[in-house]
């Protein structure tokens, strides 16, 4: 948290004296600040009756302040850096101010030391290391008491980030306040402020209440890039009517048209040509989040390098697309084959100039071979992989247990025609072993993927955009005697024309050459609705969007010091600007979203529906998912109180592990804090902060009687394991495959641009004289592919300073404390275990979803990963 004066508190509270105290320990200080800063102290406040009571005397205590510096400086930086060294000699320097937990009898107010200077900050300017350590001096009075904050004023140009500061000469040994954050010079941010426990010493209680203020803001004015206030806005800033009509888009959130979580207020101005539409802000322009929620400088670099890698990924198929029509389009699997490999230059008609780039590229203009052709290139044609991919691929949550066959559309039968399936017992019948219809569904080995009712309102405007043709599929699925899936059947629907119109069709599984290339189209198509469904809901919606108004009304509503903002503050890391930065060039009018998936400019509105028709957050937890969707039956005397309907269900099997190892740390941090349910209920802070992320955050939801309420231990258990497992795993689930296995894109189209040709159709001639080039055309054009892959691929990438799940900054925030710090290294432990089952799972060739010659093992919920992309590693927030 950006601030030109800090202030660094400590807190020491007797376990269980109020519902919102800390035991004795060492908690992580809230990061940018905007006025002095405030961090917290690891030792316990000590008993006052130490202190002489006799007249009280001077001694000497020394500040050793921790500076963390830049990896690399630009010239303006290192040019600033230098004046500051020159002024620092002159009075602009960086002064330290201690404050007690006492009151002054006399001024009411917290005591406080004499200001004291930071030394030789110029002539360790030219000092390389990681970390430099300063230091300061006070005389305090022996009365002095125990100090509780420390403020910090910084007169110099440039802002610097302050890792710790540990003050040393008390009698009960030396007090360390961490900090970890920014502290901005005082000609940006000339005021103080605090960082607060949740119940605070007399002498700090003020600069708690004023820390929160200032955390909020008023709700007016545009943030600047240094504040740190968190508040709320909808989605209004998608859109750009000012570059052209067409680039206009409805706001989302705020309405019974348009519900939607809420963002992170920039107050930027309104657009010119529509006032309730905030104004753009385009790259390479940093778009506002609160100071310390910025990429530090390892994560930015990862993301300025995979920029650079897309920008050179695209180069050649923009140049091909610009040189001829012709190039537009993968003809043949060579052409798809050529993004991964240097021939793919050969083909363009400029020798020289693609000559030197080739000498000069060193593989920079190719993209990394995807893990789905990695082990078995021809292994995406195959249904059992098709089927595999909907268990153990980027979008495992699709799927769910066939109840009723054939399936019923609960949409308007006025508006979308008959609410009847094209799919009858005839087609799939001769796939089932023997069994009839009924007695599949009534063994649990029919399941189906529904997007019927998701895509049909939208069919018509998405099928009239340039270059996009889609269906609302359906999909069976028939569980074999090996517990493996195979597709036994595909529906696809298209709005009712006509009374009489041919709106719904049914492909079932090849039996001659031309119902082969058939049966790959409608598997595409498939694929490019789970895609969509895959992006904007499970992944976007519910793992990026609806957890953004839980950390904005966390920073609000809860002091750094309360034991529950520290027991989320790991899991809410990058999320605020992963999000910002989605909003600037993924999500947003013409960007890759609408570019590269089926919905177009249509995408967040059927984001939208998806919250307002099926998001609910009581059915976020991984165990009620699964019940809902059939695919586990409530089982007390199971390990995680359900059976899954079958074994081999690699995401659910690795994801109970997992849910189950945050749930009992959970468990075991809030009963430490809250053994009576009355210090939950009476915990104004944490009411407050689960109030506004539903009733502001998630206003438009906010009338659902399905809320959990935060009355119990149990209660508020389910609710931060949800939020942590959304944060960790269910988020790793959902991203670190795309690329792995989209970035082959015929594997995975996010779009589709032919529909399968009837006999009728002009088009069927040429799908009959070539259906592999009718296939490859249907797919995305060469460049959509190329920006496609480029996106999954920085998504995918973990970056080297990943903190994953059982792995903390700064796990002393709970020394002193023995029962939580042993809690949180046996989850640790737990996690380590996990990976080892996992690992095990996945050499068992019992389970050959997981297992088998070419089958990709599956790791995505495998805790621990290298930097890269892995496909593998959960790390601890929503940070890609």
């Amino acid at each position: 948290m950006a601030s030109s004066s800090r202030v660094l508190l400590r807190n020491s509270l007797k376990q269980n004296q109020s519902p919102f105290l800390v035991s004795p320990v060492l908690v992580r200080l809230r990061k940018a600040v905007k006025f002095p800063v405030a961090a917290l102290s690891e030792d316990l406040l000590r008993d006052p009756s130490l202190v002489p009571s006799e007249k009280p005397v001077k001694f000497r205590v020394r500040a050793v302040v921790t500076v963390r510096n830049k990896i690399k400086e630009g010239f303006k930086e290192t040019l600033v850096k230098h004046f500051d060294a020159l002024t620092d000699n002159i009075g602009q320097n960086i002064v330290l101010e201690l404050i007690s937990t006492e009151i002054d009898p006399k001024t009411k107010a917290a005591k406080k030391s004499n200001e004291a200077v930071l030394k030789d900050w110029s002539k360790k300017i030219n000092v390389k290391a990681e970390r430099v350590n300063y230091t300061a001096e006070y005389m305090v009075d022996s009365n002095f008491g125990e100090p509780g904050a420390i403020t910090v004023s910084n007169k110099h140009q440039q802002e610097f980030f302050l890792e710790c500061i540990t003050i040393e000469g008390f009698a009960t040994g030396p007090v360390h306040f961490p900090c970890n954050s920014w502290v901005q010079a005082r000609k940006d941010h000339p005021g103080k402020r605090p960082y607060l426990p949740g119940d605070t010493p007399a002498g700090l209680r003020f600069l708690r209440e004023k820390e929160l203020r200032n955390l909020r803001g008023d709700g007016k004015g545009v943030r600047n890039l240094s504040d740190r206030i968190y508040d709320f806005d909808t989605y209004n800033d998608l859109g750009n009517p000012d570059r052209a009509p067409e680039f206009a888009r409805p706001t989302i959130g705020g309405s019974e048209q348009y519900p939607y979580p809420r963002r992170c207020r920039t107050g930027r101005l309104p657009s010119d040509t529509d006032m309730f539409a905030e104004s753009r802000l385009e790259k390479p322009n940093p778009m506002y989040v609160p100071r310390d929620e910025r990429f530090e400088e390892s994560k930015q670099n990862t993301f300025s390098v995979k920029r650079l890698k897309a920008v050179l990924h695209n180069l050649i198929p923009g140049l091909k697309a610009s040189i001829s029509a012709d190039n537009q389009d993968f003809n043949d699997f060579s052409d798809v084959d050529g993004l991964y490999k240097d021939d793919v230059l050969k083909k363009l008609p400029l020798p020289n100039v693609v000559s030197k780039i080739q000498e000069s590229s060193q593989g920079l203009l190719k993209y990394d071979t995807p893990k789905i052709i990695s082990k078995d290139k021809f292994a995406w044609l195959r249904d059992d992989e098709f089927a595999r991919q909907a268990i153990a691929g980027v979008n495992p949550i699709g799927i769910e247990r066939l109840q009723v066959f054939p399936p019923v559309s609960k949409l308007d039968p006025q508006i979308y025609g008959p609410q009847e399936s094209a799919l009858k017992e005839e087609h799939i019948l001769n796939q089932l072993n023997g069994m009839t219809v009924q007695q599949a569904i009534d063994e649990n080995k029919l399941f189906i993927i529904d997007y019927h009712d998701v895509y049909l309102p939208f069919l018509e405007r998405i099928n009239a955009l340039d270059g996009r043709k889609a269906y609302a599929t359906r999909t069976i699925f028939f569980l074999t005697p090996l517990d493996t899936l195979k597709p036994v059947a595909i529906e696809l629907s298209l709005p009712p024309a006509g009374p009489s119109s041919r709106s719904k069709r049914v492909v079932t599984p090849a039996i001659d050459a031309t119902t082969n290339w058939m049966w790959q189209l409608a598997k595409a198509h498939v694929c490019a609705n789970d895609a969509g469904v895959h992006q904007l809901y499970n992944h976007w919606l519910r793992t990026h969007a609806c957890m953004e108004p839980f950390i904005l009304a966390a920073h609000r509503q809860m002091s750094a010091m309360h034991p529950i903002f520290k027991l989320l503050d790991p899991h809410m890391r990058y999320t605020l600007e992963i999000n910002a930065l989605a909003r600037q060039s993924l999500i947003n009018a013409d960007g890759i979203i609408e570019n590269c998936f089926t919905p177009g400019r249509y995408a967040m509105e059927i984001s939208s529906a998806f919250y307002k028709n099926y998001w609910r957050f009581d059915m976020d937890t991984l165990p009620a998912d699964l019940i809902r969707r059939g695919m586990a039956e409530p089982d007390p005397s199971q390990p995680h109180g359900l059976k899954l309907v079958f074994e081999d269900y690699p995401y659910a099997a690795d994801g109970l592990l997992i849910w189950s190892a945050i749930e009992n740390w959970v468990r075991t941090y809030v009963n430490h804090y809250y053994p009576h349910s009355s210090l939950i209920i009476n915990d104004k802070e944490l009411q407050a902060w689960y109030s506004e992320s539903i009733n502001v955050g998630h206003a438009d939801r906010s009338h659902e009687s399905w809320w959990p309420t935060l009355n119990n231990s149990e209660n508020l258990v389910t609710v931060l394991t949800t939020l942590i497992w959304l944060a960790s795993a269910q988020h790793a689930a959902l991203n670190f495959g795309q690329y792995p296995y989209g970035g082959y894109v015929p594997n995975r189209p996010p779009l589709m641009r032919r529909l399968i040709p009837d006999e009728s159709d002009p088009e069927y001639a040429s799908f009959i004289a070539d259906p592999q080039k009718y296939f490859l055309n249907a797919l995305p054009s060469l460049l959509q592919a190329s920006k496609y892959m480029a996106v999954v691929d920085t998504l995918s990438t973990h970056s080297p300073d990943e903190e994953y799940l059982g792995e903390r900054q700064q796990p002393s925030i709970w020394s002193g404390d023995a029962e939580i710090v042993e809690a949180f290294y046996e989850f640790s432990a737990e996690m380590r275990r996990i990976e080892k089952v996992i690992d095990g799972r996945n050499r068992d060739k019992k389970l050959r979803n997981r297992c088998g010659a070419g089958v990709l093992p599956y790791e995505l919920l495998a805790p621990s990963s290298e930097p890269g992309v892995t496909c593998r590693g959960v790390p601890n927030s929503v940070s890609t």
